[in-house]
């Protein structure tokens, strides 16, 4: 998923994609632990994955704290 991607999703929608990757970050590193897979540089690339969804997911509920509070002056 590309960044332009990510900041088009929704704040439900990003913590469902969170969620979703770290199960199946963690089902990569324990298939990983048991018998080497073929391309181990995907765990580093899902790590980071994960935490521009993460990033991402912060930045919107910001923004919507944000919105919600009054204007002080």
């Amino acid at each position: 998923m590309k960044k332009e991607e990510i900041k088009e999703l929704s704040i439900p929608e990003l913590r469902a994609q969170i969620e979703a990757s770290e199960k199946a970050y963690r089902e990569l590193k324990v298939a990983h632990a048991i018998s080497p897979i073929d391309n181990p540089a995907k765990i580093t690339k899902d790590r980071r994955q994960i935490a521009r969804l993460k990033t991402v997911l912060r930045l919107k509920e910001l923004e919507a704290q944000k919105a919600s509070a009054p204007a002080e002056n």
